[in-house]
Formats: structure tokens, C-alpha cells, sequence
């Protein structure tokens, strides 16, 4: 070993063992949030498909999802006093899902839900059959739908966008801002530390770099005994940044959850924190700034910055210099970043900084394009009949995009930069016939394939246009197909007598069902939909059908106005 190695060396091992000043910096604040108000929403053991704040696509999870060992029907319980606030109701997103607004100020919410308690349930038919929709959202008086700690106010499902049976509760403050539920007290057995499953680091600015280079590069981690890491050692100049790819578990899911806090420090001294107690909804899209978006989108794994490149969110906390660390040519630094979970548990990663300046660097310029966009301006590129209207701030910083038209498709980049806003995508069909305008609409092509998915399309004169927060690439397509609807259960001329449930399946092959609309004898009935099954579901509980002949008729109708119509006779006595 030469006397530079060793000199290397010996200057590390002294960084590793001076006393951490940030030992004293890293105790959790005092708790605020009432801890014995809120009594646990299940009574099952509380056990999590998701916490709060969790990174998922374009949105921070704003509660916690809670296991409902596999089924569907376990009883919803009120989590304190209180009164039904507000009653929503659709297709995708929370599905079916009650607020409860409570005494203290907080309100609770709960998603996802199959059907509520029985009071709630014929409030809820009689609004839906007064606006003949299943589709609602109604905001019940303070002395409507009053509530009792513990009361049975619906039962757990999978309606809406769940991905399987769960139930999602929420605890909100008076400004409807999302606070972890953990907080006050909702308890959660976890013995188990975080896991890092990958460590990137950023040169920042033409004249830094890592190992000679000005790209981003990710580093090698190597696990030691007591579950934390260490990083390869690198050679830096410069501004750089670093970021952290990690999940937590619970010790009776075998789910990857997110972390409760994340904390770095250089050399004892803490230069950046982001803890996930509370976020506002109008800040969640400003995740995709917070991740490596492009790694997300090539790599699908969410790598969380440790620096605030000009992000407003508020759940940055103790931040110097943005999170960002200087290095100084012939320097030695410790550069640690600790991971926490709610119960305290945590992990460590250590990366030891050396100092070097160096001429001979690997540069690698952006690619440019002629279309420079400024984050600052409003700009409008317009090639042919396609046009794309970029409002001011759209994106996060100045760069160069790709924009190309090639007949009725338009290249607009690629999708690993976040919007802050939607581009507006305007499509000329002023050439069309009457005919086929009524029948085009935009997509988004999407895949290897470049599959058609529609993108919501409007219509002012001879432009359609959409808005969009993704770029990629975007065509006129046009859909001639039917709708098809199918009778699941039943079949023309069936005596229905014995059945509970009348059900069919709906498709629609390219722009997707847009609305549908069903009767009996010439009246309306509550049909529910859930397009995860593609099934319309009627409840003869319901009471409307009396007849004993009765001549069902379902209209469904796709995104540009292709409808089909299905008509069916059965009896019931």
C-alpha cells in the first residue's frame, strides 16, 4: 500500500469514530395528536397493504391501507363520535367511501367500502334513484347521519380502484390535509428495519463530477451484519447529490411500504430531512419531482432524491444548503443518510467522499433539439394540424423537446420528465367528414406496440384537444365499434324468482365506456358497475321491480357516441 492509500485510509477511519453530533439531533418531536380519540376503523388485527404517504404513481398514499384478511364484508367501524359528512360514490379512484366528521376537528375516511350500514345504505339509494346515477358525491346536514364511537357504518370491499380487498382510512385535519393515522395511536406490530435497495449520487452543474464522470451514477452497496450499509468510496469534485431507493416492512406483511423519515448528514452534521407525517393533496403530483422520474419510468423503481431541486413541497424539514454537499479537491467526508419507520426502527447507509479534482473528465452533454423551452414562458410549437399549448410553469426547469408531427401522431418527447402542469395537445379535423369527426378521438399510444389508450378528448368546433401531464406520444384515432353487452346470469325468458342479483358484462374494445343507463319497463334502475369485472350489477333488495313480467333494456354508450342496446324479458314473483 503506497503512503497516499494509507494517508486515504487513515483519514477515514478518523471521520468514523468522531462523536456524531447528529445522535443528539435525531429524537422524534413530541407528539401532538391526541392519542386515546380514535379507535381502530376493523376488529381485526391491524396489519398494512400500504402506509401513509407511500409513493405510488403521480400521488402520495394518503392513508393507511388495512388488510381484510383477503375478503371482502368485515364490519366498518365508526372511529369516534361524529356524523357522515360526505358520501362519494364512483366507478374508479375510492370507490364507495364515507367521511366522518368528528367533534375534535379531524374527519376520517373510509374507502373502498361494499355497501354501508342499513341507514346509510337507503339514504344513499334514494339519492342515487332521485338522480337516476350510481355515480354520486352528497354532503349530509351535521344532524342527518349521526354517529356513535364504535357504531357499524358499513362493510369492507374492493369497489373503486382497489387492487384487491382492503380498506383504506384516512384522518384528516379542518383544512382536509392527510395525516399519517399512526400518529394518533392507530398501532401497528413492526420489529423490522427499512431496506436500501439501491444508493445514486449526482454530479450537479457542468463543473462537478463522480469517478470522472458528470452523469449520475448508482452506487455499489454492501450489507454489513446489523442490516446496514455501506457504499463503494468515491472520488468527487464539486456539487452532488444523492438518492435512495428503500421500503419498509411490517412483521406480519411481506409488503414493501414506505418509510416514515429520511435524514443525511455530513461529516455529524445533518444537511437534509423529509418526514411523511402530513402533505396537502394540491402538493401530492410534485412527488414525480421528489423521485427520479426517469429511473421510475425505464426502470419502474422510485429512487427519493436527498435535495430539494426546487420542489415546493412541504415535507421537506431541516434542509441546508437544498440537501445538496460541495467537495472540496484533497478532502475527506463521511456522508450518511439514516431511514426510519414509524416504530423507530432504523437503517444506516455510509458513503466515505474523497475529494479530486481532475482534467481528465467524461463530459456528456444533453441532448438538444430546436425547441428549447423556457419554464418561465408560455409557448406554443404547432407543426401541420397538431398543435401544443405549454403553459408557464408546466415544467420545473428550462430544457430541450423533442416535438415532432408525422401525419395525425405527434411525438412529444419522452416520458421521463415531470409536468407540474397539463400541456393542452390540439388536433385540426377541419379535412374529416362530418361523419368520421364525430367518430375520432385522441390517444395516447402507449407500449412497445403503441397501443391506442384514450385520452379524455374534447371537442370546440374542428380542434380536438386534451390535456395531459405526460409526454410521449399522442394520435387521432378513431373508433366505429359497438359497445358489447352480455347477460351474465340470466337469460331471455328466465324466471327470476330466486335470484338476488341481476348481472351483465360490458365492453368496450378501443375509446372505452363512457356511460350507461338501464331499465325495467320503461323505469329506471340502480346499476353498479365495477370495470375491474366489466359487470353491471342490479340488487332486486332494492324493491323497484314488482311486476311479474318485466322487459329489462340496458344502453351503453362508448367515449365518441357509439351506443348498443340490449333488451331482455324475465319474470319474477
Amino acid at each position: 500500500m503506497n503512503e497516499t492509500a494509507v494517508g486515504y485510509k487513515t483519514v477515514f477511519m478518523r471521520l468514523i469514530h468522531i462523536p456524531l453530533l447528529f445522535l443528539s439531533l435525531i429524537s422524534y418531536a413530541q407528539n401532538s395528536y391526541p392519542q386515546d380519540y380514535f379507535r381502530e376503523p376493523l376488529d381485526v388485527p391491524i396489519i398494512l397493504s400500504g402506509t401513509f404517504a407511500e409513493l405510488r404513481s403521480n400521488h402520495f398514499h394518503s392513508g393507511l391501507d388495512i388488510k381484510t384478511q383477503q375478503r371482502t364484508g368485515l364490519k366498518v367501524m365508526a372511529a369516534a363520535d361524529g356524523f357522515v359528512s360526505r358520501i362519494k360514490i364512483s366507478h374508479y379512484g375510492y370507490g364507495k367511501a364515507l367521511y366522518v366528521t368528528h367533534p375534535n376537528g379531524y374527519t376520517t375516511v373510509y374507502a373502498h367500502l361494499q355497501h354501508f350500514n342499513p341507514e346509510i345504505e337507503a339514504y344513499v339509494k334514494k339519492k342515487q334513484y332521485e338522480k337516476e346515477s350510481y355515480e354520486m358525491e352528497w354532503f349530509p346536514g351535521a344532524s342527518e347521519l349521526l354517529l356513535k364511537q364504535g357504531d357499524v357504518i358499513a362493510y369492507s370491499g374492493n369497489s373503486g380502484g382497489s387492487g384487491g380487498p382492503h380498506l383504506h382510512f384516512e384522518i384528516r385535519d379542518k383544512e382536509e390535509h392527510p395525516i399519517n393515522p399512526m400518529l394518533f395511536g392507530i398501532d401497528v406490530k413492526d420489529s423490522l428495519k427499512p431496506v436500501v435497495s439501491s444508493l445514486y449520487v449526482y454530479p450537479i452543474g457542468d463543473s462537478s463530477y463522480v469517478k470522472k464522470s458528470n452523469l449520475k451514477q448508482k452506487l455499489r452497496l454492501i450489507p454489513i451484519e446489523n442490516g446496514d450499509y455501506i457504499a463503494e468510496n468515491i472520488e468527487a469534485f464539486g456539487k452532488i447529490g444523492f438518492a435512495v431507493g428503500t421500503t419498509d416492512r411490517q412483521n406480519l406483511a411481506a409488503n414493501n411500504n414506505g418509510v416514515y423519515k429520511i435524514e443525511s448528514f455530513l461529516n455529524g452534521n445533518k444537511n437534509f430531512e423529509i418526514d411523511f407525517k402530513k402533505f396537502s393533496f394540491d402538493e401530492s403530483s410534485h412527488i414525480n419531482r421528489l423521485i427520479d422520474y426517469e429511473v421510475y419510468k425505464t426502470k419502474r423503481q422510485r429512487i427519493q432524491k436527498l435535495y430539494n431541486d426546487q420542489n415546493p413541497l412541504s415535507l421537506f424539514q431541516s434542509v441546508l444548503n437544498d440537501g445538496y454537499i460541495t467537495v472540496v479537491d484533497s478532502t475527506y467526508s463521511i456522508y450518511k443518510v439514516r431511514i426510519t419507520d414509524f416504530k423507530n426502527n432504523d437503517t444506516w447507509v455510509t458513503v466515505n467522499i474523497k475529494g479530486q479534482q481532475s482534467d481528465a473528465i467524461e463530459i456528456v452533454k444533453p441532448q438538444t433539439t430546436p425547441f428549447y423551452i423556457y419554464a418561465d414562458q408560455t409557448t406554443t410549437l404547432k407543426e401541420g394540424n397538431i398543435s401544443v399549448d405549454i403553459f408557464q410553469n408546466t415544467f420545473y426547469e428550462n430544457l430541450y423537446l423533442d416535438f415532432k408531427v408525422s401525419n395525425d401522431t405527434l411525438f412529444l418527447g419522452k416520458d421521463i420528465v415531470p409536468l407540474q402542469k397539463s400541456v393542452k395537445i390540439n388536433f385540426d379535423i377541419s379535412k374529416y367528414s362530418d361523419e368520421d369527426k364525430n367518430k375520432l378521438y385522441i390517444a395516447e399510444l402507449v407500449g412497445y406496440k403503441n397501443y391506442p389508450s384514450y385520452a379524455y378528448t374534447k371537442r370546440e368546433g374542428n380542434t380536438l384537444f386534451t390535456l395531459t401531464k405526460t409526454l410521449g406520444k399522442y394520435a387521432l384515432t378513431t373508433d366505429n365499434i359497438k359497445p358489447t353487452i352480455k347477460p351474465i346470469n340470466f337469460k331471455d325468458g328466465q324466471w327470476l324468482s330466486n335470484f338476488r342479483f341481476l348481472k351483465l358484462e360490458i365492453s368496450d374494445q378501443l375509446s372505452g365506456i363512457s356511460n350507461y343507463r338501464a331499465t325495467v319497463n320503461g323505469t329506471w334502475i340502480l346499476m353498479e358497475y365495477d370495470y375491474k369485472t366489466k359487470t353491471l350489477t342490479h340488487d332486486f333488495n332494492d324493491g323497484v321491480i314488482t311486476d311479474t313480467k318485466n322487459n329489462l333494456k340496458v344502453i351503453v354508450t362508448d367515449n365518441v357516441g357509439n351506443s348498443s342496446t340490449f333488451e331482455a324479458i324475465f319474470y319474477r314473483k
